[in-house]
């Protein structure tokens, strides 16, 4: 660990993400206000002590929506995140460490699903299902098994014939064994630095099919939502925008700012 906050993306990402998840369970125990509550009386009021980032068109509590946003954001990464490693890894040590025909079969299912952009093929899904969160969190789902697949594949592939391995398989250790013990714990940097990008990337994406419209739907706050409502007044208003897409921002940065820390302390 030493040498991991000794490297300063891992730290800085390290930061950025500790402060939005206190952000985040802080807001479980207490909000100023109801996000979804709405006072036209106080609409565009600005940054003070009683509404820290001001309010929205309809007075809705900025601050309040931001840390129920960074809820949503945290949930959403982490059902995707949590989907995509397992599935990704169940099929990607299988392909790599069977090989033969099962190896072909699966790369050409991953091949097939890669060749459509995962925006389109959540956009596709939301068409044909509708509008709902469920459907939207599975599209993302969908979209983050290629990555893990492939570098679970390339991982395996590169180990399975190595010499801890074959001494492992020499004293009988089954398949599964030298799977899970042998090979999967030296892959594990690889699998965390795909971890924090895939959460990353589904959080942008989520942001940007709310910003169309087709992921969360209102009440419910998303920092796509909130981009979306508050574009029409970006000049009368303009911490409406800049404020949800400052936190947005650095989260994900937050996000890739760790991957890279882990991905350059494993190269040394």
């Amino acid at each position: 660990m030493k040498r991991y906050f000794a490297n300063k993306s891992f730290l800085v990402g390290f930061i950025l993400i500790a402060f939005f998840f206190v952000l985040m369970i802080a807001g479980f125990f207490y909000l100023p206000y109801d996000p979804a509550a709405t006072d036209t009386a106080a609409k565009f009021a600005p940054c003070s002590a009683k509404h820290f980032f001001g309010t929205d068109h309809l007075g809705r509590d900025i601050f309040s929506r931001i840390v129920a946003g960074i809820r949503i954001s945290f949930g959403i990464g982490s059902l995707v995140m949590i989907f995509g490693c397992l599935s990704g890894l169940l099929l990607g040590s299988v392909s790599g460490y069977a090989g033969g025909w099962l190896d072909a079969i699966i790369q050409k299912l991953i091949t097939v699903q890669m060749s459509f952009p995962g925006i389109l093929l959540a956009l596709m899904m939301i068409a044909v299902f509708g509008t709902d969160i469920k459907i939207t969190i599975f599209a993302l789902c969908l979209m983050s098994i290629p990555r893990f697949t492939r570098i679970t594949r390339a991982s395996f592939l590169k180990y399975k014939n190595a010499l801890f391995v074959k001494s492992a398989r020499a004293r009988g250790a089954s398949h599964v064994r030298i799977m899970l013990f042998h090979i999967l714990p030296n892959i594990l940097p690889e699998l965390l630095v795909t971890c924090s990008l895939s959460f990353a990337l589904a959080i942008l994406s989520e942001s940007g099919l709310s910003y169309l419209g087709l992921g969360i739907q209102p009440p419910a706050p998303s920092f796509g939502r909130m981009l979306n409502d508050a574009q029409r007044f970006i000049f009368s208003d303009p911490k409406g925008v800049l404020i949800p897409a400052i936190f947005l921002s650095a989260l994900v940065s937050g996000f890739n700012l760790l991957g890279d820390g882990i991905s350059e302390v494993g190269e040394k």
